[in-house]
């Protein structure tokens, strides 16, 4: 697909399925995520790839972090365990902080979304289905451990990727007038 089509009609693909990204598509992928903006090339992320059965213990590791905060019901508990299955793959993005006297930590943190667009780009050119999400696991320092993140990284989310079950929904059309403005400073 070429690059402004992508970039043109990406879409998030909820409904996925067996196969994942085959090996080609990975390289593919993955290399889109290394050229994002980054400012003083201190690549401030690392992904985690979890397919197989590594996505039931990572669902047995959200499910011990949820219930360390509070008690789950037996469909919570259900739910949680099965968040990791709902696609073949799930790549977690970690962002690591450094100290840098330039780069802030919130331009590092731009830098691994900067990432992972361009993964879910990279992934509808490929047709593979994928989509981004956060949430308060990302945020739980429980589950940050169990996926073994030092203290200055944090989970900047979880990419799920997989066969989409129906063709994806058409990007909703926009106009570019509604979202830029001249600025003239007067």
């Amino acid at each position: 697909m070429e690059a402004l089509a992508a970039l043109h009609n990406r879409v998030s693909v909820g409904l996925l399925t067996d196969p994942a990204p085959d090996a080609s598509q990975r390289e593919q992928i993955f290399r889109a995520a290394l050229r994002a903006a980054d400012h003083g090339n201190l690549r401030p992320w690392r992904f985690l790839v979890v397919e197989g059965e590594a996505r039931n213990r990572l669902g047995e590791l959200y499910r011990r972090a949820s219930e360390a905060e509070a008690p789950l019901s037996e469909a919570q508990r259900e739910r949680t365990l099965n968040m990791p299955l709902r696609a073949p793959l799930v790549i977690v993005a970690i962002t690591c902080l450094q100290e840098h006297p330039k780069v802030p930590f919130n331009e590092q943190r731009m830098s691994t979304a900067g990432a992972v667009q361009a993964m879910l780009t990279a992934a509808f050119a490929e047709g593979v289905g994928a989509y981004w999400r956060t949430g308060a696991l990302a945020e739980n320092r429980e589950v940050a451990r169990g996926l073994g993140l030092a203290e200055n990284e944090e989970i900047s989310g979880f990419i799920y990727m997989g066969t989409p079950q129906k063709a994806p929904k058409a990007a909703p059309a926009l106009a570019v007038e509604d979202f830029f403005r001249d600025w003239t400073g007067e």
